[in-house]
């Protein structure tokens, strides 16, 4: 005994001294609990703090994807990054070298949460209720002794003086104007807003250092009482801005205010800004058939040639449901549309193809609910670190999930860039740490 003691003696000395490093971690979200799991995984003597102002934890995981939770996608259907990630793409592609869609899968279910995979390539529990992805992120974090403080809105830096590293994973709203100079404890003034998603975010203290903040991934108001009898119609399309390379193709469905379902979704995503610099007035097109015009009325002069007798209505190209059948032909013939195939001629067969793969409408707005799920916009990529994600004028100060300038279209997408981020953040922090203790 009397060998040990000394080397006891000498240890004890030697980690009496030793600083306990803090992380705090502002927002309660996919992304702040996904680094805080991580990070005690990764550092059990680690003290994780998540900051939320709600009442509630992970609110937007308990009722995304219709109470399923779309935690990720295969991205077996995906051929460049740009396609699903209208901003950010060239920074996920780095970032999935570190954490991807592959690693997210089996973090899960080596968490206990068994995924399916759905023939459209979007992922999620096993159980089809995001309660499992919640109560995995809640249960390891209680688990492993994060400490979770609900109705605690941050207003400033300030109020985290002591802790070493903070993490702001506040989701899609306007984030803090950060004066220069100094470390993370010796911030002042940098106020938290809680401005709604609409709002701009403030100009930082480098010009370029937040890009303004605007909806992503909403459905278009259409005010076209005859297309709003279609209501319930679910077809494939391809919906375009005219003027512009915008469009998007899949399900699309037809609703009592508009249009919406994955095709919509996509394409107000890929023109977020344009919409909202045009006060989401701007005309749209929609090809109900996915094919090329000269394809289009191809088809429709053999169809006339093989059915002269045929009324027009009894014969839907394209698998055309009977009610957007009437409803296109009405649109292009008007009462000829109750004809037969042989009594089109050639400037009429011309309207009708003209109409199935370039059917006009002008969006009058977003849809009337107010439950946009993503914004772009946020901290911009090029104040941040690539590798670490740590701000580059403030040391320890570290950004994941929706705040940064990163979205994705709807399948999986922005649960996929939650994690990514979030993981790449704890692997920083604790590379960090590693770092100065050596």
């Amino acid at each position: 005994m009397q060998g040990k003691f000394p080397f006891f003696a000498i240890f004890a000395a030697r980690t009496k001294n030793v600083k306990t490093m803090k992380t705090a971690i502002i927002g309660g979200g996919a992304a702040g609990f996904f680094l805080a799991v991580n990070l005690k995984e990764m550092m059990p003597e680690m003290e994780v703090t998540i900051f939320e102002q709600g009442q509630r934890v992970l609110r937007k995981v308990a009722v995304s994807g219709g109470g399923r939770c779309n935690c990720t996608n295969s991205f077996a259907g995906v051929g460049d990054l740009s396609e699903v990630y209208p901003r950010g793409h060239r920074l996920m592609q780095r970032l999935f070298k570190e954490f991807d869609y592959r690693d997210a899968y089996q973090w899960f279910e080596r968490h206990g949460v068994p995924l399916v995979t759905q023939t459209d390539d979007c992922v999620f529990p096993a159980s089809q209720d995001a309660q499992s992805i919640v109560g995995c992120l809640l249960g390891n974090a209680r688990r492993l002794g994060v400490e979770i403080l609900t109705g605690r809105k941050i207003t400033s830096l300030d109020e985290l003086n002591g802790y070493d590293f903070v993490a702001v994973t506040t989701g899609g709203v306007p984030t803090p104007t950060l004066p220069k100079g100094g470390n993370i404890n010796s911030l002042s003034s940098s106020a938290f807003d809680g401005k709604s998603i609409q709002a701009p975010l403030p100009s930082g203290g480098d010009e370029g250092e937040f890009v303004p903040s605007c909806p992503s991934l909403f459905s278009f108001r259409i005010d076209d009482e005859r297309l709003h009898t279609l209501m319930g119609i679910v077809t494939e399309a391809t919906a375009m801005i005219p003027g512009t390379k915008l469009r998007a193709c899949g399900p699309l469905l037809i609703t009592h205010w508009g249009m919406s379902g994955p095709a919509i979704l996509r394409l107000s995503s890929y023109g977020a800004r344009l919409l909202h610099d045009n006060q989401y007035r701007l005309p749209l097109s929609v090809n109900w058939t996915n094919a090329k015009p000269d394809e289009v009325l191809t088809e429709l002069q053999t169809i006339a040639a093989t059915h002269p007798q045929k009324l027009i209505t009894n014969i839907r190209p394209y698998g055309l449901t009977s009610r957007l059948w009437e409803y296109i032909t009405k649109k292009a013939l008007g009462g000829r549309s109750e004809g037969k195939w042989l009594s089109l001629n050639k400037k009429e067969m011309n309207r009708l193809s003209n109409v199935l793969t370039n059917d006009e409408y002008q969006i009058a707005g977003r849809a009337p609910f107010k439950d946009e799920f993503v914004t772009c916009g946020g901290v911009s990529l090029k104040s941040i670190n690539p590798t670490t994600l740590e701000c580059k004028t403030r040391p320890g100060l570290y950004f994941a999930g929706e705040v940064l300038d990163i979205d994705g279209v709807t399948g999986g997408f922005n649960f996929q860039a939650a994690w990514t981020t979030a993981y790449v953040v704890a692997k920083s922090i604790e590379k960090r740490c590693e770092h100065t203790s050596t």
